[in-house]
C-alpha cells in the first residue's frame, strides 16, 4: 500500500506538473495570441484611420471638384446666352444689311432709268438742236 500511495502521488505529481505546463503554454499561448491580436487591431486602427484621412481628402476633393464643375457649368451658361445673343444680333443686322441693300439695288435701279430717261430727253434735244442748226444753217 505504501508503494501504491507513493506512485499514485507520483503519478499525481506528474499530471500536476504537466498540468502545469499545459496551463504555462495554453498562458503562454493565450498571451501570445492576445499580442498578435493587439497588434493586428493596432494595424488595423491605423489603416481604419488612414482610410478614413483618405476619405476625408477624397471628400474635400470631390466637393472642390463639384464647385469648380458648378462654376465651369454657369460660365457655360453665360457663353452660351452670350452666344445666343450675338447670333440674334448678328442676324438682326444681317437682315437690316439686306434691306439696305435691296433698298439701295432699288434706288440704283430708279437713277439709272432716270439717267436713261434724260439720256433720252438729252438725245431728243440734242437732235431738235441738229435739226434746227441744219435749218437755221439752210435759212442763212
Amino acid at each position: 500500500r505504501p508503494d501504491l500511495a507513493a506512485a499514485l502521488r507520483e503519478l499525481r505529481a506528474q499530471y500536476e506538473a504537466l498540468a502545469a505546463r499545459n496551463l504555462q503554454a495554453a498562458e503562454d499561448w493565450y498571451r501570445a495570441r492576445c499580442a498578435r491580436l493587439h497588434e493586428r487591431a493596432v494595424r488595423s486602427q491605423e489603416a481604419v484611420r488612414a482610410s478614413r484621412r483618405e476619405a476625408g481628402e477624397c471628400r474635400r476633393q470631390l466637393q472642390a471638384r463639384l464647385a469648380e464643375m458648378e462654376s465651369l457649368r454657369g460660365a457655360h451658361e453665360s457663353l452660351e446666352r452670350q452666344l445666343q445673343e450675338l447670333e440674334e444680333r448678328h442676324s438682326a443686322e444681317a437682315a437690316s444689311l439686306q434691306d439696305t441693300i435691296g433698298q439701295l439695288e432699288d434706288d440704283l435701279q430708279n437713277t439709272k432709268n432716270e439717267m436713261a430717261r434724260h439720256l433720252r430727253e438729252y438725245q431728243d434735244l440734242l437732235n431738235v438742236k441738229m435739226a434746227l442748226d441744219i435749218e437755221i444753217a439752210a435759212y442763212r
